[in-house]
């Protein structure tokens, strides 16, 4: 009986680890690519504007958020009268924020820049990853997600949450820094609706910086390929 058992116990850690290691890292983005609309609806999407109210420190805050393709991020968002705004372009970026004593355009560093602008991009960086010099790693599952590690050619690092069963990003986790300290940045993401086009996108993000600051999206408003201007990321002088 006790060998009977251990045999039991045997076969049930083999069936785990072949569970774990029966998607490769790169099968899990294939499906995670599927998942949010496929390449097709992903290249038919050229730009994104979203209209969204921002929940932080007991109030709510309208936001905008506008992408070009592989051009540039903007988001805007008014707290306590003024105006919070933060542009990445495909050459870099800068920022606009009186809280943090910056009321005028500032540029952003570069290690900020590039944790960012990964945002420019319709799919998100671990679309066409490769083509971006990003490279991915499955690091096990947590729960019933898979953690796919991103590291991207300027070395950035984050580690996405992928579900196992829709495929769809959980979350992300990435290093940032709050008051000069090193922190991880936790943005949970839930609620997608299918777009006209096909594409998946999440109407509920949840911010969770280090802890000690957080924040909640809720996403009102979708139109995809809007003509924008592009003048709209060029820094104010």
């Amino acid at each position: 009986m006790k060998n009977f058992i251990h045999g039991i116990l045997a076969v049930c850690a083999l069936a785990s680890a072949v569970s774990l290691t029966a998607q490769t890292a790169d099968e899990v983005v294939t499906k995670y690519v599927a998942a949010i609309g496929g390449k097709d609806a992903i290249s038919q999407v050229k730009s994104v504007y979203l209209e969204s109210s921002v929940t932080m420190m007991g109030g709510e805050n309208p936001s905008t958020t506008t992408i070009v393709d592989g051009v540039g991020f903007r988001n805007e968002t008014e707290f306590n009268g003024t105006k919070i705004v933060q542009c990445y372009t495909d050459k870099g970026g800068w920022s606009i924020n009186p809280m943090a004593g910056a009321a005028s355009a500032t540029p952003m560093p570069e290690d900020v820049y590039n944790g960012g602008k990964g945002q420019i991009n319709v799919g998100g960086p671990l679309y066409d990853y490769a083509a971006k010099g990003s490279k991915v790693e499955l690091l096990g599952k947590e729960g019933n997600a898979y953690k796919i590690k991103l590291t991207s050619k300027e070395n950035v690092e984050s580690v996405n949450l992928i579900d196992a069963t829709s495929y769809l990003p959980i979350s992300v986790t990435s290093k940032g820094k709050m008051q000069d300290q090193d922190v991880d940045i936790v943005t949970k993401f839930s609620d997608y609706r299918k777009t006209d086009l096909g594409y998946m996108i999440p109407y509920a993000i949840d911010l969770d910086i280090g802890g000690q600051f957080t924040l909640t999206i809720a996403v009102k408003k979708v139109e995809l390929n809007k003509t924008i201007d592009p003048a709209i990321f060029a820094m104010p002088k």
